[in-house]
């Protein structure tokens, strides 16, 4: 799977949000529900790709409360590893433990390209056991503490998937199965197992699941708040921006608006976490006479991790930027046409601060090796802990 580095990455699909205005006021909404949420120990969870060329020793165990190691794919409707060096690595992520003995390791099944498989899985009870089964077996083997799906997505094609009406239901289903196998196995050896889900931060994921009721099977649900703007967009636009912008006449997505559709969808807000990129997306051959935001583009917006992005800021072509409307950070060369919509220090402490005043669960991101020298991490660390 030659092409597996980057189709990999967790991509969104779009909706279009309300106005600035709305949105404000959800943001408002938000606060004023959870204003009273006291202080706890807030999650920092991981995503660790094994087909990265990274070497896991690297990981600083310490900042983080959970590790996802991503991806098992399904294979004749059992969650199977398919890259030779998934073993080695996971053993390594096992052993990372010995750094932080509350660190826990999950797998995460699915992704962008391995979720070809889902809905025609979770659409029969039998195979929905079978699959459960899988999971537990999986997670004996290697000696996991949960497991993560990452179905992209229920009711929707993603990367030209299979999908049904019934998804909706069926995801449900499947994860009540997965919850009951992973209870059966643990009141064996006295041990709870983890059940988590990545959702899609926009208001068709929202529509084709059921998580006021599926949450009730989850430990927590790590929402994907990035890629608002992506690949097959020929305008540029923030990817990842905690407000909408007042710049943005689509008002695509934001953070906020992603959090707040999952609270008006029933879950609690402990149980969210707020997924952040340690990446950019980059658009090239803009045509621009300002700086490049929301404007044409001849090619679509491409990963570039955050480790990459820095070597670009230093060659002195770029602009740093900032949308104080949406609190996103971009950058600009008018002498590259190229615009490029990244997460930085600045932006991680807002949303730190964010999920503390409302009460939610923590963060997640995407993905360690992406952030080379942990400036990201630290960041989030050091905000979310404190």
């Amino acid at each position: 799977m030659k092409f597996i580095k980057y189709l990999f990455i967790i991509p969104l699909f779009f909706a279009c949000s309300n106005s600035t205005k709305k949105s404000n006021d959800k943001k408002v909404a938000i606060e004023s529900v959870n204003n009273a949420a006291v202080n706890k120990d807030f999650k920092i969870i991981g995503y660790a790709a094994g087909y990265e060329d990274y070497d896991f020793s690297k990981i600083d165990a310490t900042k983080l409360t959970h590790i996802n190691f991503a991806f098992a794919n399904i294979v004749d409707g059992k969650a199977k590893f398919e890259l030779e060096t998934d073993k080695a690595k996971i053993a390594t992520l096992i052993s990372l433990k010995k750094q932080n003995p509350n660190l826990k390791v999950l797998y995460s099944v699915g992704g962008w390209v391995w979720s070809d498989q889902f809905s025609t899985m979770a659409a029969y009870e039998a195979s929905r056991k079978k699959f459960a089964e899988s999971c537990v077996n999986l997670l004996l083997e290697h000696g996991f503490d949960g497991v993560d799906l990452d179905w992209e997505y229920p009711g929707q094609r993603g990367e030209d998937n299979p999908f049904r009406p019934s998804d909706k239901d069926n995801f449900t289903l499947l994860l009540a199965e997965i919850r009951k196998a992973l209870d059966v196995e643990g009141n064996k050896n006295n041990t709870y197992y983890l059940l988590t889900i990545a959702t899609g931060a926009d208001e068709t994921y929202i529509e084709q699941t059921n998580l006021g009721e599926a949450h009730q099977y989850l430990d927590f649900i790590n929402v994907m708040c990035y890629d608002f703007y992506q690949g097959w967009y020929y305008q540029t636009g923030h990817h990842a921006n905690l407000y909408p912008s007042e710049k943005d006449t689509y008002n695509v997505n934001s953070g906020v608006d992603a959090m707040e559709r999952h609270l008006e969808a029933g879950v609690p807000a402990d149980k969210l976490v707020m997924g952040i990129p340690f990446y950019g997306r980059q658009w090239k051959k803009v045509s621009s006479t300002t700086d490049g935001l929301n404007d044409h583009s001849l090619e679509g917006g491409y990963i570039v991790s955050y480790k990459d992005l820095k070597k670009k800021v230093a060659t002195g072509k770029y602009k740093e930027m900032y949308d104080e409307s949406a609190k996103a950070s971009y950058l600009w060369s008018e002498t590259d046409s190229t615009f490029v919509s990244w997460e930085t220090s600045k932006d991680i402490k807002l949303k730190a601060a964010f999920i503390k005043e409302n009460g939610f669960g923590g963060a997640m991101f995407w993905e360690y090796s992406l952030d080379k020298d942990q400036e990201l991490l630290n960041t989030l660390f050091e905000n979310l802990k404190e």
